[in-house]
């Protein structure tokens, strides 16, 4: 299968039984997954002879299984649960005899840029036979040639890797194809600083581990420190003891960067790293001000884990699957979530102060912008497929290929993820209502929530009392309510005395803003029980 993506390769010796017709199925299925065969040969000959007791009815192939995920001590087993799916899959009588780990990581070679040597003073006398004046235009030229050549101004644009002399004799190499050489009058110098001979990288992968176990002992080393800002007395101690740990550990693997060498820079860049890690997680100023908190920091953490869970879980699809349904699909559900969703947290809100969602005048931008809230909470059903993805690239054992238990499971935990996701609707509208509640029973000022003010207002009737129809509850003039605003043709306003909500005509009061809650309304409520003056 030319282009198939992959990023391990596992050696399997696969047993297949059967007759000539099982043998040819079991290679055309090989083909078709893009696993190339390496040899083949009839059980107990070849490969096999002296190994394993003869069966003309048994056929041995050496395949090699390309499959994604991470390299770990289980990778040979991930290899094997992918035969034996495909085992299932044909109806073949297939065994895996064995596996073995391919290895190919690349070595990280240094970066040279090829340079003339022209701008280079010519060699002179012996510095000894020159004159002060004389040695020291020379150094100045010298010097002058040499920051030229760092800062680029004598590339050729040739690029070449290696050692320092494989980067020379390779640049003057002459190439077929019309390649030209370097020439004699050329040199190289590094790509990025300079060339240290005594430090040996690791190779490519390899590094990448080292990289992000180092940034997983800062992570927890900058939460520590954060939970020990927000203690005090023992607890800040002991937090502040497993912070220093974490960094004592990120110390020790930072030392052992490179494979010999360079302890002392590696050690220098984990220190600096942390400081910087440190200074933007804590911030300036006392713990009171400034700063993330250990909450911030976790859902910083959930975050970047759901997105990178996500994307290792996504990145094993094709561009023709994405674009056959899955961009389609989630197009669609984001969308008409969207638009269905725009009043859910608003009608929650009503609910829980008594109110029907139609009491509340709501602009149509709030109602995108609370859609958004939700999907945010929505969003934590991500989580589930996140994790998902982060245990298939680590091989977990419950989660091999085939398994009847994984479709039960990934359910019962979207259930689980769906029912804390209606929490957090019901507490992020529930918790602005009871918000709402207290200011209106101690009067200061209420909050507000996506698009809807409650405003103290005085209201005014501009009917007799025997005319106001009043709907569930009572009218006092001569203090300010709290207002939701009109809304075909009615006022929701609140009570306080009796903690509910209640409606009345709009065209039957006049609403002024009042000051605050506890202003007095210019209206007198014996004027209005006398009669409208």
């Amino acid at each position: 299968m030319q282009g198939a993506r992959y990023d391990q390769r596992v050696l399997a010796l696969v047993e297949v039984r059967g007759q000539q017709r099982d043998w040819d199925q079991a290679e055309r299925e090989f083909e078709s997954r893009g696993w190339p065969l390496v040899d083949s040969s009839v059980r107990g000959e070849g490969m096999s002879a002296g190994v394993l007791r003869p069966d003309p009815g048994s056929r041995l192939y050496v395949v090699e299984v390309r499959l994604f995920g991470a390299r770990n001590r289980r990778t040979g087993r991930a290899a094997a649960w992918r035969v034996e799916r495909l085992a299932k899959a044909a109806r073949l009588e297939m065994h895996v005899r064995r596996c073995e780990p391919v290895e190919r990581d690349r070595e990280v070679l240094t970066e040279w840029l090829v340079h003339t040597v022209a701008h280079r003073p010519a060699p002179g006398p012996a510095p000894r036979a020159l004159t002060v004046p004389g040695r020291l235009r020379h150094r100045f030229a010298l010097a002058r040639a040499r920051y030229g050549e760092r800062r680029g101004h004598f590339d050729t644009g040739m690029l070449v890797t290696g050692t320092a002399s494989e980067a020379r004799r390779v640049s003057r190499m002459t190439l077929p194809g019309g390649g030209a050489s370097a020439g004699t009058g050329s040199d190289v110098r590094a790509l990025y600083g300079k060339e240290r001979a005594h430090i040996v990288t690791r190779r490519d992968q390899d590094r990448q581990r080292w990289i992000n176990r180092l940034f997983a002992w800062l992570a927890g080393m900058t939460f520590f420190a954060l939970a020990a800002r927000q203690q005090s007395g023992s607890r800040a101690w002991l937090w502040g003891a497993f912070a220093a740990g974490c960094f004592l550990v990120a110390l020790r693997v930072g030392s052992r960067m490179f494979l010999s060498g360079g302890r002392g820079l590696s050690v220098l860049a984990t220190c600096l790293v942390s400081g910087f890690l440190l200074a933007l997680a804590l911030g300036p100023g006392p713990p009171e001000g400034g700063g993330w908190t250990p909450f911030q920091a976790l859902m910083l953490a959930a975050v970047l884990t759901t997105i990178g869970g996500i994307w290792l879980l996504v990145r094993q699809w094709t561009w023709g699957e994405w674009l056959a349904w899955a961009a389609p699909v989630a197009l669609t559900l984001v969308a008409s979530f969207v638009v269905a969703s725009g009043s859910v947290l608003h009608a929650i809100y009503a609910t829980e102060l008594g109110l029907v969602p139609g009491d509340l005048d709501v602009p149509g931008i709030w109602q995108a912008i609370s859609a958004l809230r939700l999907l945010s909470f929505v969003s934590v059903a991500l989580v589930v497929p996140a994790l998902w993805g982060i245990a298939k690239h680590t091989h977990v054992s419950y989660l091999r290929p085939g398994e009847q238990l994984n479709t039960p499971l990934y359910v019962l935990l979207q259930i689980v993820v769906a029912t804390l996701v209606g929490a957090l609707a019901l507490d992020s509208a529930g918790g602005a209502a009871a918000e709402v509640r207290s200011a209106a029973a101690h009067r200061t000022r209420p909050p507000s929530y996506f698009g809807v003010e409650p405003a103290w207002t005085c209201v005014e009737p501009t009917v007799p009392k025997a005319e106001l129809n009043v709907q569930e509850g009572e009218l006092d003039p001569a203090r300010p309510l709290l207002s939701f605003g009109v809304t075909d043709g009615e006022a929701a306003l609140w009570n306080e005395d009796t903690g509910a909500a209640f409606k009345v005509p709009a065209s039957q009061v006049r609403l002024l803003p009042a000051k605050d809650g506890r202003a007095t309304c210019p209206f007198p409520a014996r004027a209005w029980k006398a009669g409208r003056e």
